[in-house]
């Protein structure tokens, strides 16, 4: 099946005059929005979703740049002619979230004020800021009902908050290996991250975009990240305890094992694509989103919800455990409301949401298919 051919665009929202209301108090603009469209919208403009993509996601959810192009998009295995988010029928819309740093406003952004980058002058926001620019580019588009919003981990949170903040937009949802809060261990795991990112000279106390990056800071909070992405088993499956270059332990403080080298190619790779300061304000929004803690109960965070729900887990992921999912489908179920939940065995871990494209894709292919129908 070849691959879409696709083009990163931009939109400018948000004003003096109208500015964006953050969570924090603050009002905030301009805001430069990119994002990527795939297949065509309808004439009752009835067939639009929209993806939201996980922390180190961006707009590029689907196809490629250019033919010549090595990787496409994150999601390529389920978005595309035939595929279940299938651009032959549904109109896919996917946007880099507020805060990151792929074409959308974030800390590495420039002030217009000061000429010179945001740093940590940037507001500190929430899944729910992140959602009102999304809302925002909508109507920038014209778009204003959702067949569906569908995402994993952090965008599996914007995807609650979607269905929470804007119930008359939205048909249905799709919440995948996701939650409706952040729990302790994964806080501690964020905080670890930032912390390795802040213990870097080169930070800077967040100064550093004309100067040496913080790349080692960065490079550890990935590989700390990384590591809850994955599981015990797909670990042990891929790498066991495999020496990297010879068969003998060599008595030296190097890197040996191969997971060790696969998580500093993780590292490496990352810093060439990411903002070190935009990983530290991401992370803190997923540590604040809490649902039960917002709305004094889960239930009654998804009172007013009016969406039919898919929820789906991965047995394997200890990041956003299927315990998790079961408390969402238990508080609509508690508010008689429309939940399909489906547990899948992996052993993928977390990044099963990315990995398991065959069984994920059939479930959303009949989902979709019944909120349609």
């Amino acid at each position: 099946m070849g691959h879409l051919i696709t083009e990163k665009k931009q939109a400018d929202l948000f004003t003096a005059h109208d500015p964006l209301t953050l969570d924090c108090g603050k009002l905030f603009s301009p805001v430069t929005v990119a994002y990527e469209t795939l297949g065509t919208l309808n004439a009752d403009k009835s067939n639009a979703i929209l993806i939201c993509h996980a922390l180190s996601g961006d707009s590029h959810v689907a196809g490629k740049y250019s033919a010549s192009d090595k990787k496409p998009g994150w999601w390529d295995n389920m978005v595309g002619p035939g595929r279940p988010f299938d651009t032959d029928r549904y109109f896919i819309l996917c946007s880099n979230f507020f805060g990151g740093c792929k074409g959308t406003t974030g800390p590495g952004s420039v002030n217009p004020d000061t000429g010179k980058e945001y740093g940590l002058d940037f507001p500190v926001f929430t899944v729910d800021d992140m959602v009102r620019v999304q809302r925002k580019l909508l109507s920038h588009l014209g778009i204003t009902s959702l067949l569906n919003v569908a995402g994993g981990s952090i965008g599996g949170m914007q995807v609650l908050s979607w269905a929470i903040l804007y119930p008359e937009i939205v048909r249905s949802v799709s919440v995948i290996a996701a939650a409706a809060y952040t729990s302790a261990q994964a806080i501690a795991f964020n905080k670890v991250g930032r912390n390795a990112i802040k213990s870097d000279p080169a930070w800077n106390n967040g100064d550093y975009y004309e100067k040496d990056a913080p790349e080692g800071g960065l490079s550890i909070a990935r590989m700390i990240g990384h590591i809850t992405y994955l599981s015990d088993e797909s670990m042990q499956r891929k790498f066991s305890r495999n020496l990297q270059n010879s068969r003998d332990l060599c008595y030296e403080l190097s890197d040996e094992f191969a997971v060790e080298s696969y998580l500093e190619h993780q590292g490496e790779a990352f810093v060439e694509r990411f903002d070190a300061n935009s990983y530290l304000f991401i992370t803190k929004a997923m540590d604040y989103f809490d649902l039960p803690g917002k709305y004094g109960s889960l239930e009654n965070a998804l009172k007013a919800v009016r969406s039919k729900f898919l929820v789906v887990s991965f047995s394997s992921d200890w990041l956003f455990p299927v315990y998790q999912s079961k408390e969402i489908v238990r508080a609509l179920m508690r508010n008689l409301k429309d939940v399909s939940y489906c547990e899948l065995k992996s052993g993928y871990g977390h990044d099963a949401f990315l990995l398991e494209a065959d069984r994920l894709g059939r479930i959303i292919r009949g989902f979709l298919n019944r909120v349609e129908g």
